[in-house]
This record gives C-alpha cells, structure tokens and sequence, in this order.
C-alpha cells in the first residue's frame, strides 16, 4: 500500500509529465499486465490474447505476470504496490476489488483508495454441474439424491458468494452435501470427472466441453438471462435462488496513474474488447459476459458491489478469516 507522501509525489508528476502530448507517446517501453489467476485461468486465457492485441497495437512487448494465490490477495497486492506510471496494469477479479475486504480481517492493499478503475472487462457466468454418474437433471433430484444418500456428496465453488448460494440452497432444501475446498477450477474438473467431489459450482468456460460431451449435467447458471450456449439451463434466479454477487474480472492501474493514461488504456482495451470477432471469439464462445464500461461506470458498480458484498456477508454469517 502506497504512502500518502508517495501519492502526492506521484501526483505532482504526474502534472508535468501526464500531459496529453505524453499520452500520445504512450507506451514507449515495455507494460506488464498482473493477473490474480495462474496460467490457464479464465482471465489469464483471456489477457494473453489481449496481451497480443495490444502488443500490435503499441510496438511495444507486453508481458503477462501471474499472481495467483492468497485468495486473490497477493495480485492485489502487486498491483496496490506497482509503480503508478502507466507501465503495470491489471485485471482482477471481484474478491480482490470488491469482497476481500469483509471476508479477511485484515488486507494488505485498500481496494478502494489503491487502484484506478479502468474497465470492467467481463462476468465470468458461474454453472452448477454435476457428474453424469449421479444420473440427476435438475436441482430437485440433486437434493433428493443428496438426502437418499446423507453424508456421501460434496461440492465444490472457487467463489464465496456461490458458496453462500449453495449453502442457501441446502438450508432451504434440506440437501446434505459437504463443502470441500480446491485449490482452483483445473481441481475442480478434476473432483468433477472421476468422480471425487461429483458437484461444483465454478466458472462456465471450465466446462464447456465436458458439459457438450455429456460427461457432466449443467443445471443452473448464475447470469441474469440463460446461456446462449446452453438455453436450455435455467438461470438460479429462475430457481428461486438469485445470483448474489457476480464474478468478474476488471482492468484497474496503481492510485495517481495519470488520467491521460487511464483514459488511453480504456479506449484501447474497449477497441479491442468490443471488436467483434474478438469478442466472439474470446468471450461469447466461452460463456463470458463482455462488458467493457467506462472508467466512471466501473467506478460506480465497483461502489455499488461493496455494498452488496458488505450485506451479503453479513447476512450469511461468514466469518472474516
């Protein structure tokens, strides 16, 4: 976390040097982009092919650098951390910028004072699979099966909200699954596939091609409207169990980044967000919701979902770890 002195440093440069003539010349060297997820994540996919975007774009190398682990803490420190010049940005997911906070009793970054928003990028939709082996279509026969066999199922979910979601699930359904931990969504498929851990909660690209083969059952994803790669999954909204706090993945830049360059990353990363085979190809294909807002616009749902996640733990009971 950056020291009041650094930013008022940093921001007195940042008036001689963050000119819109220096905006124009920006990058003249090489920007390193940090990830919370490790290679092959979601996000990490999704960056390097931006990564390469951008590189054409600029002339200039762009190097990707995982920090996984920690619960999404560690990138967020990096990034808190990072010089604020323009040359480390980052995309990270929404337990670093907006739920870490009321869920640990202490971080080692302020998400609301350390980062600038620059757009959020897009909602990875959660599904909730099972493997083909339980022999079970929808949520009912889950929790029917569950309570036939008591003790014997478990799940798994990366995200605290999807936990709080399936937890909600069993208290009003009176379904008897254990919650057991992973380390990330590569375990998950795993547990998934032989059968160790035969129910999760996890992101869609995840299972894709397992759900198309048949290997494991979609039968609820947390989007507010179905998937258009599967119509046929109703939403847990359409259950009677509303999606609590989305997971995304937003691009943000160290406090006192200049806003020149806040503004030029936007409007590059957007242009190439937005373009469509891109975003067909990068995003609608895999399940992801792309969304590329404003740096304001990120501004104020970053706001609006601190205050959803500070209601949503404390209505769960979750205890701060």
């Amino acid at each position: 976390m950056k020291s009041p002195a650094f930013l008022l440093i940093t921001l007195a440069a940042g008036v001689f040097s963050a000119t819109p003539a220096g905006a124009q010349t920006y990058p003249n060297k090489p920007v390193r982009i940090i990830t919370a997820n490790s290679p092959g994540g979601t996000s990490d996919i999704f960056v390097r092919a931006l990564g390469d975007e951008l590189q054409k774009r600029w002339g200039q190398p762009v190097i990707i650098e995982n920090r996984s682990g920690g619960g999404m803490n560690i990138a967020g420190r990096a990034c808190a951390d990072a010089p604020s010049d323009g040359y480390t940005i980052c995309i990270l997911p929404n337990e670093t910028l907006t739920l870490n906070q009321f869920t640990y009793k202490s971080i080692p970054f302020d998400p609301v004072k350390d980062f600038e928003p620059i757009t959020n990028a897009f909602i990875n939709t959660q599904v909730l699979v099972v493997s083909a082996a339980l022999n079970v279509s929808s949520l009912e026969e889950l929790a029917a099966l569950s309570k036939a066999t008591p003790g014997t199922l478990s799940y798994s979910a990366l995200a605290i909200p999807m936990q709080i979601t399936m937890e909600r699930w069993k208290q009003k359904t009176g379904a008897d699954l254990v919650s057991v931990p992973s380390r990330g969504g590569g375990d998950i498929v795993t547990g998934l596939l032989t059968g160790t851990t035969p129910v999760a909660i996890v992101g869609l690209p995840n299972f894709i091609t397992h759900i198309r083969s048949g290997a494991v059952k979609a039968l609820a994803v947390d989007s507010e409207t179905r998937s258009a790669l599967f119509p046929d999954v109703p939403t847990l909204n359409e259950l009677g169990f509303p999606n609590l706090a989305p997971v995304y993945f937003g691009f943000v830049a160290p406090a006192g980044t200049p806003k020149p360059i806040i503004e030029k990353l936007h409007e590059e990363i957007s242009r190439i967000g937005t373009e469509p085979s891109f975003r067909q190809k990068r995003l609608i294909d895999i399940g992801i919701q792309p969304v590329f807002d404003s740096p304001e616009q990120f501004a104020r749902y970053l706001a609006e979902q601190r205050t959803n996640s500070a209601r949503l733990i404390q209505e769960s009971g979750f205890q701060a770890r």
